[in-house]
């Protein structure tokens, strides 16, 4: 028997209610919550081991969103349609989660923990990302696993002018600030976003409105807390620790670290003396005089004293690993179009840390499908980063990427996607190989991509650049933050806190802090500082290209867009797509149609200019309106005994009357035009009952010498009338005379003479004249098939 589920409830100012439900669902969990708003559900689960593995010398937390396409109501596309491995968007959130709770735990605790968290339904208006973590840490609030706090992370966009907690998925796009937050009800744990070159004071303002309302959601786990019941955490089996080894290693090595630190080696320099000492106080123990758990701890020792060591000499001295003071950036290195053959590269060189970049333009057919539960999106521009083993000088098995590979390319996409052009028809994608790593590698990325972009010659209006920035913090309120940070300052530092913009402001932001306490005066000192730090860059930058290049790499593909009346989308296509495949046979060229709104979007792409120019003149000449008095170069289709249709326009044909193709009288055709003859023609107008085409030869030759013009018919005034009831015609109905009624009637004003009037033929039954029937009459020009 299910027992009753435990909920508690929390609505917002506009209205909006989140339910946090235990009990129900996943019961065998350590903890396991539902969490919703609207129609969208996550169920949130955590199992932890009771004891650590042997050996264990590092805390193994997993942490898994994955969306069920079922709650969507969709089926997975892929072959063995169910869900697979996750997606860049599962992976992203999942990070979100992870970078959160990891801080939280205390740090003896060794035991694996799995968090899972599913979408379970879903709603087209509620963004899940920003309920996931909220649902993860309810899920350990209920549960006995030793987490220290309790927190949660809202998502808050900055849409004309107000902040918005959550906000609704059709509000995004309008939004100029887009950040989660993640926090305890204390101190901000993680921030991550985009803007649209925001400012420092507008992004603080985020942060803190972000924080008072993770404040009301942290009360209500605690509240779900209270009524699961749930008082206290496990006992958990803690780590073999050697008090009087670690006094040891650090009376003798703490001078010599210190000199290490101060010495301004390289990475690998510094690495190696730092292994030196070590083996130099192995060295003096004598066998036997460590047991083999002591000996395991050795490492552990060494590496924390190192910690303090390097931290205290920050604090103190205002003096860093490499020499350098707390605000200076690293020597930079800038190089544009090192590589022939891609369309656009360069080479970022910022200490020890390098990125080779590459920008690839492509068609609409080279987008990228994002597909996740709710959605299926096209996306034009992407970026790739790439983090090989050797950059670091490590081996490793290279299994595909990383998460962090996804997380650091994300960072680098949202912040050069703000200066992309909307409109902009080609598919760009940028790679990112990181060469070289001792920190900061995904601000090298965001550097070497604004340059990459503007040496391709795409319309990027400004530079982006970014830095990463630590903090050391100490006792006595003491704290230093660190400009450009090396890899080690970012290992042992308490926050790691990355800022791209532009001169005007920030694009992108990534926040992960370690420690308690950080205030909003520390941040804002930070932030203020990395816009120094990243104006720095961005003239070092300027100075190497300071605009796109003017046109786009000669082997660079071309694309041009044009914009049609939807009426002319059927045309340009043709009947099964005859008329643009021909075009793209032709011409060598891709060409793409959309209709969108009231209009019709036409991209053309190839690989040279000439020959985009003429699949552009063939759509021109498809979409273009006949005007009359113009001279068209047509070609004869057919023959008739009337005279000959031209087609002068693609799929646009006129008649060519017989009178018209020359001043001479012509009783035929042959041996004059042909089918296949080029003609030159001019539009003279549309035939007043039908509305084809007229077509002229003869008016574009010179008029023979002593040429009459034949003498027109007049019609009557009024023309024909009314003719009113002309009866029943195939009963022998009156039609009255008609003498006066044929062709004007009457006087014709033309002198016949007198006509003798004709004997009646000995088979005529009628005892009057017999009216002339009129002569059988060749097929009319208004009667043949003009069609457009």
């Amino acid at each position: 028997m299910i027992p009753n589920p435990i909920t508690v409830s929390l609505r917002s100012a506009d209205g909006r209610e989140i339910t946090i439900e235990t009990g129900r669902m996943a019961r065998q969990a350590d903890g396991a919550v539902v969490v919703r708003q609207g129609n969208c559900m996550i169920l949130a689960t955590v199992v932890a081991n009771k004891d650590p593995k042997p050996g264990q010398s590092f805390f193994p937390l997993t942490v898994d969103y994955q969306e069920k396409f079922a709650s969507a109501g969709r089926i997975p596309g892929s072959f063995f349609k169910r869900e697979a491995r996750l997606n860049d968007y599962e992976i992203l959130t999942s990070r979100l989660i992870d970078r959160a709770l990891r801080p939280l735990f205390p740090d003896d605790y060794y035991c694996e923990v799995q968090v899972l968290v599913s979408l379970v339904s879903s709603d087209p208006e509620v963004m899940p990302d920003s309920l996931a973590c909220l649902a993860a840490s309810a899920a350990l609030a209920v549960s006995d696993v030793p987490i220290q706090e309790v927190i949660s992370e809202v998502r808050v966009a900055r849409i004309n002018g107000e902040y918005v907690v959550n906000p609704n998925r059709s509000q995004i796009p309008e939004a100029d600030i887009n950040i989660i937050v993640a926090a305890t009800e204390k101190n901000i744990m993680m921030v991550e976003g985009e803007g649209k070159e925001c400012e420092e004071a507008g992004l603080i303002k985020a942060i803190e409105v972000a924080h008072e309302a993770i404040r009301a959601q942290v009360q209500l786990q605690l509240q779900l807390r209270d009524k699961a019941g749930v008082t206290a955490k496990r006992e958990y089996t803690k780590p073999h620790t050697a008090p009087a080894l670690e006094h040891r290693i650090a009376e003798f090595a703490t001078k010599k670290i210190y000199d290490v630190a101060k010495s301004a080696l390289g990475k690998h320099e510094r690495g190696d003396a730092f292994k030196a000492i070590r083996s130099e106080f192995e060295a003096t123990i004598a066998e036997g005089d460590l047991t083999p758990e002591d000996a395991a701890l050795t490492g552990h020792y060494f590496h924390d004293l190192e910690k303090k060591v390097i931290r205290d000499m920050m604090l103190d001295e205002r003096v860093r690993l490499d020499g350098r003071g707390l605000e200076d950036v690293r020597p930079l290195t800038i190089e544009v179009d090192p590589l022939p053959s891609p369309h656009g590269s360069s080479l970022f060189t910022r200490g020890e840390t390098q990125s080779l970049t590459t920008v690839t333009l492509g068609t609409v057919d080279d987008e990228l499908l994002l597909e996740t539960a709710q959605t299926s999106d096209y996306m034009k521009f992407m970026l790739h980063y790439n983090f090989p083993p050797f950059s670091t000088g490590e081996v490793k098995m290279m299994r595909g990427q990383s998460r962090r590979e996804v997380g650091h390319g994300n960072l680098a996409m949202r912040s050069l996607k703000q200066m992309m052009p909307a409109d902009y028809p080609y598919t760009v994608r940028v790679v990112s190989d990181i060469l070289e790593s001792n920190g900061s590698s995904s601000m090298a990325t965001v550097c070497a991509g604004s340059l990459a972009l503007m040496d391709a010659g795409i319309p990027f209006p400004k530079h982006v650049s970014g830095v990463a920035m630590g903090l050391i913090s100490g006792e006595n309120n003491r704290f230093a933050v660190l400009t450009d940070i090396l890899g080690d300052e970012d290992h042992l530092g308490d926050m790691d806190f990355k800022v791209t913009g532009t001169r005007d402001g920030i694009c992108g932001i990534q926040m992960d802090i370690k420690v308690d306490g950080l205030s909003m005066e520390i941040m804002m000192q930070a932030l203020e500082q990395a816009r120094r730090g990243r104006l720095h860059i961005l003239d070092a930058m300027y100075t190497t290209i300071e605009a796109p290049r003017a046109d786009l790499k000669p082997h660079a593909p071309r694309i041009t867009q044009l914009t049609i009346d939807r009426e002319f989308i059927g045309a340009v296509i043709g009947p099964g797509g005859k008329i643009i495949q021909e075009m793209q046979r032709e011409t060598n060229t891709k060409i793409n149609i959309e209709e969108v709104g009231n209009e019709g979007v036409i991209k053309i792409f190839a690989t040279d200019q000439a020959s985009v120019d003429k699949a552009l003149g063939m759509i021109r000449a498809i979409v273009a309106i006949p005007e009359i008095g113009a001279t068209y170069e047509g070609t004869v289709k057919s023959i008739m005994p009337f005279g000959a249709f031209v087609e002068f326009m693609p799929g646009k044909q006129g008649l060519l009357h017989i009178s018209e193709v020359s001043w001479k009288r012509l009783e035929t055709l042959d041996g004059v035009l042909k089918e296949g003859d080029t003609v030159k023609i001019q539009l003279t107008g549309t035939d007043p009952k039908t509305g084809k085409l007229r077509l002229s030869r003869k008016v574009l030759m010179p008029k023979p010498e002593g040429y009459v013009e034949p003498e027109k018919r007049e019609r009557r005034e009024g023309d024909r009338g009314d003719r009113g009831d002309r009866g029943d015609r195939r009963n022998g109905g009156d039609r009255g005379d008609r003498r006066d009624d044929r062709r004007g009637g009457g006087d014709r004003d033309r002198n016949r003479g007198d006509r003798p009037q004709r004997e009646p033929r000995s088979n005529d039954n009628s005892t009057e004249t017999a009216e002339q029937q009129p002569a059988p009459q060749a097929p009319s020009a208004d009667n043949a098939d003009l069609s457009l």
